[in-house]
């Protein structure tokens, strides 16, 4: 799933302790630099982003201006990453650092060093890094947050209970006074039973279904979820849900069809939503499908997958919080969708918890 990244105009009480950032072999915060406010009692954020970045470590290397020019202009207070495909701290058959970057051979202390000084620099050495990271050049998942932003609480597994990081690192979950912040790279559900990847998404969904029926406050849920609810959220629904891989068809009819437009994963999803009373923020806003900007995946520029595209990156929000949706948009656009982010905003808060922020959200 291709998503490189190409701007587009602009349109139109006291925390807890602070959690500690993830931080370098010399304990100096992920993202070096001085820049920044420090955190401020009573400040949520408000102006999210999330964006499957297909390997930040190249998107520094050959796209990070552009990027850097499009998060100063939208100065978002949350940016959160899936696919940071970067491996974790730890060397060969030795317990892994899902918080840190490796850094034991030559090349990955080159990579990390290229990390670092794309961080250090404006904008992002106003924020804070979280990182969760696989053992490999896999999945891993990042957030980072303002630093004038004080966390309650970061958490990198579903239970919440446990110091552990999610397999594969598809998880970062953020304590903020008046809400949750969840950051997810959803597993894909492949094309086979046999391949067992049928199986681990259907235990991912029902993790998700648990997480959201025990949260203990409103939720914001961002990040690739791979899967497309509704026929709206997809641009050829018919060519999707009888697409087969090989000729193949799973024993189940509702597991026939794309990755993310089955059946049974639209159903499991739709679930989610209703018994975690969340809301779709993107559809909550855009009534109709939008074929130029409303979709964050595009199938192979050649052969019969060319033009057809699906809606996986998503921005969910508990019901209490849709009427604080001020915006919800796709930034990116063009045929093969380069680059698409999602960008939330949301209403800030005023009272007892000072001003929030934008996915966007709304005062």
């Amino acid at each position: 799933m291709k998503r490189f990244f190409q701007p587009v105009p602009k349109d139109g009480s006291p925390a807890k302790k602070r959690p500690t950032a993830a931080t370098d072999s010399g304990g100096a915060p992920a993202a070096a630099g001085a820049g920044g406010e420090e955190g401020s009692p009573g400040q949520e954020p408000r102006k999210f982003l999330t964006w499957n970045a297909n390997s930040l470590l190249l998107r520094m290397k050959s796209d990070w201006p552009a990027f850097s020019q499009f998060v100063a202009r939208l100065d978002p207070d949350v940016i959160c990453i899936q696919e940071v495909r970067m491996p974790a701290a730890g060397s060969k058959e030795a317990p892994k650092n899902p918080s840190e970057l490796k850094d034991d051979t030559s090349s990955s202390r080159n990579e990390k060093q290229i990390v670092l000084r794309a961080l250090s620099s404006s904008p992002f050495k106003d924020y804070r890094v979280w990182w969760s990271l696989s053992d490999s050049k896999y999945a891993g998942t990042a957030m980072f947050i303002k630093k004038k932003f004080e966390p309650k609480e970061v958490s990198f597994n579903l239970d919440r209970k446990s110091s552990k990081h999610e397999t594969d690192g598809r998880v970062i979950i953020v304590e903020f006074e008046s809400f949750l912040l969840l950051n997810t790279y959803a597993p894909n559900n492949g094309w086979k039973e046999e391949e067992n990847s049928f199986q681990r998404r259907r235990k991912w969904d029902k993790r998700m279904l648990e997480f959201v029926q025990r949260v203990d406050k409103p939720l914001i849920w961002c990040g690739d979820l791979n899967v497309s609810h509704e026929e709206i959220d997809v641009s050829h629904p018919d060519f999707l849900i009888s697409a087969k891989l090989n000729g193949y068809t799973p024993p189940n009819k509702e597991d026939c069809g794309q990755p993310g437009f089955t059946l049974a994963e639209r159903h499991r999803f739709g679930n989610i939503l209703t018994q975690g009373k969340l809301v779709d923020a993107y559809r909550h806003l855009h009534k109709e499908k939008d074929m130029d900007r409303g979709f964050s995946w595009s199938g192979h520029p050649i052969g019969k997958y060319r033009g057809k595209r699906m809606r996986i990156d998503y921005f969910i929000v508990s019901e209490q919080l849709k009427d604080r949706i001020i915006s919800c948009e796709m930034h990116g656009h063009g045929i093969e969708l380069e680059g698409v982010i999602v960008g939330l905003e949301l209403i800030p808060i005023i009272g007892r918890y000072g001003t929030g922020a934008r996915l966007s959200l709304a005062p």
